[in-house]
């Protein structure tokens, strides 16, 4: 059967496969949201697409939820909210600059055991990773990914990552921790911020032009070069 998929076709396609879970009211804010009807369009579209065989669905959700056509979790599976927690971090943060070099869990180090953030991306012009805590941990717990990152810091690793700027001194991410409780976990190398969502993170970076400066004289004390500029 020969068809002709659209380039929002192919984008819808590539997105979903990126995030892993989608939900249809997502799709419809970042793909179908200038049209009259967007939720119809979105709708005949997934449907298509679905009868192509080219996406998945699970309709455990509401509203549906769409899968790569190789997914490995389970149309009911719990790791579905933990994907669609990641997209709603991501649309937060597109509210304000779409993020770029998204990667969606990250594995930096390409070994079992090393830091494993949720999101990585570059947004605003800083490099960020991203850790989304749906559950609580116990102060230890979190001191032990702290003491991760902080091991891979010093393993001088990141400074050959592809999304290094190439005519500046590469930077280690600042680290995201996503959760609605603060933790106690502390680190002299690497900066942490702790935050409930994106909206108060940019709450939080919102002030005066004297505050990014003082941010930026900051940056050069730390090895590495760490960048944070939100304003």
């Amino acid at each position: 059967m020969s068809f002709r998929l659209s380039q929002r076709d192919k984008d819808i396609i590539a997105f979903i496969n990126q995030f892993r879970a989608v939900d249809r009211d997502s799709l419809v804010d970042l793909f179908f949201k200038q049209l009259k009807l967007p939720v119809n369009a979105c709708n005949s579209v997934m449907v298509r697409l679905y009868r192509l065989g080219l996406i998945e669905r699970t309709q455990q959700y509401s509203p549906t939820v769409y899968l790569p056509v190789d997914a490995k979790i389970k149309k009911n599976s719990q790791k579905i909210l933990h994907f669609l927690s990641i997209l709603d971090v991501y649309k937060q943060m597109c509210t304000y600059s779409t993020p770029k070099q998204v990667i969606v869990e990250d594995k930096p180090t390409g070994r079992k055991g090393g830091i494993e953030p949720d999101l990585f991306c570059i947004f605003k012009g800083s490099p960020f990773w991203i850790e989304i805590q749906r559950n609580q941990y116990s102060e230890q717990k979190m001191q032990a990914k702290i003491n991760l990152y902080e091991e891979f810091f010093f393993s001088d690793e990141w400074k050959a990552m592809h999304w290094q700027p190439e005519e500046r001194s590469p930077i280690f991410p600042s680290v995201i921790l996503i959760t609605p409780v603060r933790y106690a976990a502390t680190s002299d190398h690497i900066r942490i911020i702790q935050i409930a969502s994106i909206h108060e993170l940019m709450e939080k970076y919102k002030g005066s032009s004297k505050q990014t400066k003082e941010v930026r004289s900051r940056t050069t004390s730390y090895s590495g070069g760490i960048k944070i500029n939100l304003t």
